[in-house]
């Protein structure tokens, strides 16, 4: 089959060339006595010198005649420069009889301009069914929406065995959210191989996850081959770890490029450790500007001691402390004091933002965390923030530490902190989804925010910040 030839004279893909001896005298004479096969030809004659005309012409005698291919030139050569209805005419007619292409442009045309997501499907179905792996795709894709997963995998997995790695990375996610790590596994590496990088990344994420840091580093670069830049801000952390700043620095940097906050943050911090105060201001200053509290407060302190810029210190930290950063508000509050400014010094002195969390957690707990995260926000689903989700495992887990035998932990925090029993056993109750997916949904954002203001009450109430 074959495309209509584009206004940019692209075709995609082109429409084959005549076959040998097919010229167009002979043609003529042939479809004119009524043979479709040569108005078909014909008529890709006519496609290939740009007369569309003429090409609608042949292709339609040769669509009387029963001719498939010509069926299915007029549905796309509508579609491009007819009618909604005429091309859904002609997809209907090639796609009644099973072609595959036919049947998958018509559930696209009727799904994305009709809206008919009902008869879209059924199409699809037929599609799928025929071999064509983007339908079995598509189909999967509706079905998760519906609600229908079994249904949905089953589909992917066809995709996916037909070579389509997007399905497979999709199958290693719904995998991971059943709790069958080992599904995910499969899948993901699949799709890792076939070039995938967010699958190669989300690997890397699950082993590092499963304390097989050897392992989530390699992915990690497979995935960074491909300028994954979550993949690269992870192999930075590794070289900071390492103190490899130079090897780190470029890593953040890659992935500060692309426009992640956290990434210009830690480059910048990777500078200052370097010396190197001009390159920490263009991060700090890059990110402090995007909205980054951390980097404003940081930015002010550079501006401070590495070029003495009271004023630039002071817009900073204002900056940081209006978005809530609470060690922003104290410098704020303690410079304003020193420049003579003791009433406006003591509004943030007296009444700064609560401390918020900025501990690191283990690599482990973000692992899972990101990949939560991930996992919700599949499917345009609310998005969770990795922080937040972070904070609570971090929260229980800094908490938790001393005590040896974990059978009665809510109890203990119970005891100790004073907080209502439930509140205690709703966090109890995430962070177990959190680290092991499958043991019930995925928790909604309010519920995150329920959940994390227990967190934060609970390090208040025990004294831990």
């Amino acid at each position: 089959m074959s495309w209509w030839q584009s206004e940019q004279g692209v075709a995609a893909p082109a429409i084959p060339a005549p076959r040998t001896g097919d010229d167009e005298p002979e043609l003529l004479n042939a479809a004119q006595s009524g043979d479709a096969q040569a108005a078909h030809r014909l008529g890709k004659l006519y496609a290939q010198r740009g007369d569309r005309s003429a090409a609608r012409h042949w292709w339609e005698r040769a669509a009387s005649g029963g001719n498939i291919d010509s069926a299915y030139n007029l549905g796309v050569w509508h579609e491009k420069h007819g009618s909604l209805e005429e091309a859904v005419r002609w997809y209907e007619l090639a796609a009644g009889t099973g072609d595959a292409e036919a049947a998958l442009n018509l559930a696209t045309l009727l799904l994305e301009q009709r809206g008919d997501l009902a008869a879209a499907r059924g199409w699809y179905e037929t599609a799928a069914r025929a071999g064509s792996r983007h339908a079995a795709r598509r189909l999967a894709l509706i079905c998760e929406d519906a609600g229908e997963i079994a249904v949905a995998r089953e589909w992917h997995r066809g995709a996916a065995a037909e070579g389509d790695v997007a399905s497979a990375h999709d199958l290693g996610f719904l995998g991971y959210s059943a709790g069958e790590e080992d599904e995910a596994v499969q899948w993901w590496e699949y799709a890792a191989r076939g070039g995938h990088a967010d699958a190669a990344y989300h690997l890397g994420l699950f082993l590092q996850a499963s304390r097989d840091p050897e392992g989530a580093e390699a992915y990690y670069r497979v995935a960074a081959k491909s300028e994954h830049p979550g993949a690269s801000s992870q192999l930075g952390g590794i070289a900071l770890s390492r103190r490899d700043l130079r090897t780190a620095r470029a890593w953040f940097e890659r992935a500060a490029n692309a426009g992640r906050l956290e990434d210009q943050r830690m480059a910048g911090f990777v500078c200052v450790e370097l010396s190197d105060s001009q390159g920490a201001s263009h991060w700090f200053g890059r990110a402090a500007a995007s909205g980054d509290a951390e980097s404003a407060y940081n930015f002010g302190l550079l501006l401070i001691a590495e070029m003495g810029d009271l004023q630039g210190g002071q817009h900073w930290f204002r900056q940081a402390a209006l978005a809530g950063h609470h060690r922003a508000a104290m410098e704020l509050g303690g410079l304003l004091s020193a420049t003579g400014r003791p009433a406006e010094a003591e509004k943030w002195l007296t009444d700064p933002p609560p401390p918020t969390w900025d501990r690191l957690a283990e690599p482990e707990l973000h692992a899972r965390a990101e990949l939560a995260a991930a996992a919700v926000a599949r499917r345009g689903g609310v998005p969770l923030t990795v922080a937040d989700l972070t904070e609570i495992l971090g929260t229980w887990d800094l908490l938790t530490r001393p005590l040896r035998d974990h059978a009665d932990v809510v109890v203990w925090l119970v005891e100790r902190s004073g907080l209502h029993a439930a509140a205690v056993e709703h966090l109890s109750s995430v962070r177990t989804t959190l680290l092991r997916p499958g043991s019930s949904p995925w928790p909604s954002q309010v519920e995150v925010e329920h959940v994390l203001a227990t967190a934060r009450d609970l390090r208040l109430r025990l004294g831990v910040r």
